[in-house]
């Protein structure tokens, strides 16, 4: 029955039919999410300040009463002390709309993401029967590699050049493999529904610990070689200690005011948390010091071609960065090939705004 659930729910995306296809210096955003499957758009709140009144009225007699005579010598002296206020309050009415002409300048950086979309520099063969749940390069041309599905999830070493499978480590048919990633000479790998991960020697991927860690759940891992970034396919980006699995550190992910659920296989690169957004053509990339998405790399058409060629395909998952070389790679669950790409600036308009393309409802499991 679990294994029914499981294709219904999170498994390829061809036995759903209503699951939908879709399609750096970058700035910080600082962006709840509300849906409209036609629309989706930020809306702006006004606020209205009721102006102060004064009073124009003062007693007639006052007018005719004769002015108090000062000295002369306190009439210079009054007048310094005024023009000194007036410069003061000058000086700070000119900080105050300077301050408050950067912030608003500041507040129209914020809001743009920058937008790629991709360029294919080469293909290789992928294992199709591979559910990839966690992808990253390992040196030398290998890749490894977490795929899903019970009984048939494993972690693996795979030569990129021809798709072989060089190291194979099953799983227990009751553990749903997840992401993936290395650190130091450690493999950490989460799984699906369960509070459990494995840890494996990066060499022969004999298993040589089991922990539990502070997500809801086990989606997508990722390192920046000193702590563990992951994610529980909600909006919240976690900062895990490596050596207790527990989080530090959470962070909801935002674009434009909007939350971005469903983050999934995660990728560390040049200071930034790349993540797939399940039932998205999406890559957000995200800022690991407070959430807000930078950027985003649409690839739509990787998926679209393979459909059209026949294959029965899932989502996009899976990012590698070759660190040394400069290299980007990606594929999906049950692909056929995994592509070395580079990013383009997009230059034409999109035919429908990122936030429709991009965000997808929370999924619930």
């Amino acid at each position: 029955m679990l294994h029914n659930y499981i294709h219904w729910c999170r498994l390829p995306l061809f036995t759903n039919p209503q699951i939908r296809s879709s399609l750096p210096p970058p700035h910080k955003s600082n962006v709840q999410l509300h849906f409209n499957f036609n629309f989706m758009a930020g809306g702006v709140s006004l606020r209205k300040k009721a102006a102060g009144k004064r009073s124009n009225h003062f007693k007639p007699q006052q007018q005719q009463q004769q002015p108090t005579m000062h000295t002369s010598s306190n009439s210079p002296f009054r007048t310094r002390k005024t023009l000194i206020l007036v410069s003061v309050l000058s000086a700070v009415a000119v900080i105050v709309l300077s301050w408050n002409t950067w912030s608003s300048f500041r507040s129209d950086a914020v809001v743009s993401a920058q937008i790629y979309s991709i360029e294919v520099v080469n293909e290789f063969p992928h294992d199709p029967a591979a559910f990839t749940q966690g992808l990253l390069y390992g040196g030398n041309d290998t890749l490894l590699e977490s795929t899903g599905l019970n009984g048939r999830s494993s972690v693996r070493e795979v030569d990129l050049q021809t798709g072989k499978v060089k190291i194979l480590q099953n799983m227990e048919y009751e553990y749903f493999g997840e992401g993936l990633t290395l650190l130091g000479k450690r493999l950490y790998q989460v799984t699906w529904l369960r509070n459990t991960g494995f840890i494996y020697d990066r060499y022969n991927l004999t298993k040589v610990k089991t922990f539990t860690h502070g997500m809801k759940d086990g989606w997508g891992l990722a390192t920046d070689g000193k702590i563990l970034f992951g994610s529980d396919g909600s909006s919240s980006l976690y900062h895990l200690n490596p050596r207790t699995m527990k989080a530090m550190k959470e962070h909801v992910v935002k674009y434009k005011g909007h939350e971005v659920h469903n983050l999934n296989e995660l990728e560390y690169i040049n200071n930034e948390v790349w993540a797939n957004i399940w039932q998205s053509d999406c890559i957000a990339r995200i800022s690991p010091v407070d959430g807000s998405v930078i950027g985003w790399v649409l690839l739509p058409e990787l998926r679209a071609e393979l459909l059209s060629a026949g294959h029965k395909i899932d989502v996009l998952n899976g990012i590698a960065w070759d660190e040394d070389k400069k290299r980007l790679f990606v594929t999906g669950k049950l692909w056929p090939k995994l592509y070395e790409i580079k990013l383009q600036p997009l230059r034409k308009p999109l035919q429908a705004p990122v936030e429709r393309l991009c965000l997808t409802p929370p999924a619930h499991f």
